[in-house]
């Protein structure tokens, strides 16, 4: 481990009404890649409430330099080049750093 402070990431998907299933199985399918990445220490999709197509991934790295690799890499550049067509709105992203967290 570096000695850069863990990076987390919300981001926020809405899919356009008729999208929402495939948004949902392209983000299901970021899943299991990116939490074989070395510098991945967590990756959850969540929907905000039952029935709510609105996608929230949480997203955890090791550091800045792990979550530039994640960006580069191919099923992450794969993902987001099919995104625009099933998004209703741009994706809101936030890069939170730690103030007070437990590993």
């Amino acid at each position: 481990m570096t000695d850069e402070n863990p990076v987390t990431v919300i981001a926020r998907f809405a899919p356009t009404p008729e999208r929402a299933a495939q948004l949902k199985a392209l983000l299901g399918g970021m899943v299991e890649p990116t939490r074989a990445e070395p510098g991945c220490r967590r990756y959850d999709l969540f929907t905000a409430r039952e029935g709510d197509t609105e996608f929230v991934l949480v997203e955890r790295y090791e550091d800045t330099p792990a979550l530039e690799a994640h960006r580069a890499s191919a099923h992450y550049k794969n993902y987001r080049a099919q995104l625009p067509e099933m998004l209703a709105k741009p994706i809101e992203v936030t890069v939170l750093a730690p103030v007070d967290v437990v590993d």
